[in-house]
This record gives C-alpha cells, sequence and structure tokens, in this order.
C-alpha cells in the first residue's frame, strides 16, 4: 500500500518517551503519523515532536481540528508554522466536531456545521496561497487577516467527513477527505457517495485497532465504545446512513429507557467486530488491508488498549508498533 499511517499519541506512552518510536516509524514503513482532537493531547504537539523527531519523509495530519473551537486564523498561523518545521509534509484536516466537545466541553455554540467547514476551507485556501484572506465569508465575520509567517510549502487541507456533503467538500475544494468508525464493508458505500469527484483527492480512514486475541475482552470495549457513538447526533445518522439503523435505533431505545448495559448488548457481534478490529497483530494487519482493498488510500492505525498493553506497558506498544508495520 502506498501510504500508511498510525495516530499519535499512543496510548499507555509519555509524550517525552515517543522520541524512540518517532525515530523508527519510517524505518518500519510507516509513512504518516496524524493526530486528533477531543479530550486529550491536542492535535499540535506531537506532530511538533515528530517533525523534531522523526524521518523527514514522514507526513503530518490532523484528523481533525474542529473548526469552532480554533477560530480560522489560529488554525492558520498554527498550521503554517507547523509546515515551516516539516515543509510539504502538512495535511491540516479541519471538520465540524460535534455537540459534547464543541459546545458540552467549550462553551461555543454550533450552528450551520456544513458552512461552517466550508467557509474555513475557503479561508485557509485564501491565506495559503495569498498570504491574506478577503472573504467574504457566509458564517466568519472577520475585519480581515495577513498571515506574518508564511510557510514556503503550504499544508494540504483536508475534511473531517462522513456523509455525501462533507466527502464531496473535502474533494471538491481541498485534497481530500477523512472518515472513521466504519467498518471496511462500508468503504464502498463512501466510495460511490464520492462519485466523480472520487478521482480528485485522497480518501483517509482512521482504523481503531484493538491488538489482543482475548475477544471478548475486545467485543466489550467495541460495545461501550459503540453504544455512546450510536448516541451522538452525527455517528447516529452515519450508521443510519451506512446501513445499520435498526441498531442504531434499538441503541438508543435502551439508553433513552437508561438501560446501558442493555444498549451495548444489542449491537452484534459483525458490527463490533467490523469497526473495531481485533486479534492478533497478523490477523490485524489482514483486516487493515481489507480497507485499502476497499478504495482507502491511506489507512491510519488508531491504537487501542489491550490486556497485553496494559501488562507489558510503553514496551509492548513499541512491540505492537513493530508488529502491525506493512509487510
Amino acid at each position: 500500500m502506498p501510504r500508511y499511517g498510525i495516530t499519535l499519541p499512543l496510548p499507555l506512552v509519555s509524550l517525552p518517551d515517543h522520541r524512540v518510536i518517532l525515530e523508527q516509524l519510517a524505518d518500519l514503513g510507516y509513512t504518516d503519523a496524524w493526530t486528533g482532537e477531543f479530550a486529550g493531547v491536542d492535535a499540535f504537539t506531537p506532530l511538533v515532536l515528530a517533525a523534531a523527531w522523526g524521518s523527514p519523509s514522514l507526513r503530518l495530519g490532523t484528523a481533525v481540528v474542529p473548526v469552532y473551537t480554533r477560530g480560522p486564523a489560529v488554525i492558520a498561523q498554527t498550521a503554517s508554522a507547523l509546515a515551516d518545521l516539516a515543509p510539504g509534509r502538512v495535511v491540516i484536516g479541519v471538520g465540524s466536531s460535534g455537540p459534547q466537545l464543541v459546545t458540552g466541553m467549550n462553551g461555543v455554540p454550533m450552528a450551520e456545521p456544513y458552512r461552517r467547514v466550508r467557509d474555513t476551507v475557503r479561508f485557509l485556501r485564501q491565506v495559503f496561497t495569498h498570504g491574506v484572506v478577503t472573504g467574504p465569508f457566509d458564517t466568519i465575520d472577520f475585519e480581515g487577516f495577513q498571515l506574518g509567517y508564511p510557510a514556503a510549502e503550504p499544508p494540504r487541507i483536508m475534511v473531517g467527513a462522513l456523509r455525501t456533503r462533507m466527502l464531496r467538500l473535502g474533494f471538491r475544494e481541498g485534497a481530500g477527505s477523512i472518515t472513521n468508525f466504519l467498518a471496511a464493508e462500508d468503504i464502498p458505500t463512501v466510495v460511490r457517495a464520492l462519485g466523480e469527484d472520487r478521482g480528485r483527492g485522497e480518501l483517509v480512514a482512521r482504523i481503531f485497532v484493538c491488538p489482543t486475541e482475548d475477544v471478548e475482552y475486545a467485543r466489550a470495549a467495541g460495545r461501550r465504545m459503540l453504544a455512546h457513538l450510536f448516541t451522538r447526533p452525527s455517528y447516529r445518522a452515519f450508521h443510519e446512513w451506512l446501513g445499520r439503523a435498526e441498531v442504531v435505533a434499538l441503541v438508543n431505545k435502551y439508553v433513552d429507557s437508561g438501560d446501558p448495559l442493555r444498549a451495548a448488548a444489542a449491537i452484534p457481534d459483525q458490527v463490533v467486530d467490523g469497526i473495531l478490529i481485533h486479534g492478533n497483530t497478523a490477523r490485524c494487519r489482514e483486516q487493515i488491508e481489507r480497507y485499502v482493498d476497499a478504495g482507502v488510500d491511506t489507512p491510519v492505525v488508531m491504537l487501542q488498549s489491550s490486556p497485553e498493553l496494559l501488562a507489558g506497558g510503553p514496551a509492548a506498544v513499541w512491540r505492537t508498533v513493530r508488529e502491525l508495520a506493512p509487510r
């Protein structure tokens, strides 16, 4: 496969202890390091470390930076500084995130997510191309902005996307789209939604991997994750669109009635096993390859804790990163 990424930071490993891993990622076959931004480490600090400690061939990407909790000018400044550290190797993925992060955790009103993401992409395109922004935008009011420290090789822009409009936005106005929380069997639905736009950009998928042969542990962890996910409006709509409306409705019914255990139990093994990859590392690699076969350009491993990792600590995490590397 042409590209193969991993998500930073890794579980159970402190940021300073990532150095030995970052120094060897490219030699193992990893081409990309990606981050997210929710309730843990921010999206940019691990990438600064990767720029300093990693191979000069390693591509660095955010998947994703929320457009409500960081203003467009702040995103532009931070992204340009990162691109100065890693010329030609930075991808800034932006997305709407959801009410839990935007409003619940940051107190920021969230309205018109599609138009806000679209306007942020257009803002970034203007500033990365011309150094200044003149607008106009529907959802961003500003008095003008000039990037005082532009990078010689500006970042590429992608869109965190779940359904048709956002997916097409990433391909039409950016360099592609980033999706996640889906099975390999779901990728053809995503590709069909892109239609003729598919050839215009790159499809990145973050893939959740729990490296354990303890099937019961993995399925229990997967059910907890999905029972929460299926109640979030954007992911509820996403999985309804993917064909899981009956399962999603059942989960929400039990959650609304105050029975979260029954909600988790309502998720079939097939759904859990498709979205949370588990097994030994050889089997996990095979499952990751299925995403590529289905149409993903860049698979990005999102490593999850497992009994083996919890028992072995950072050394076990590093061993697993080596074993999950592309063959």
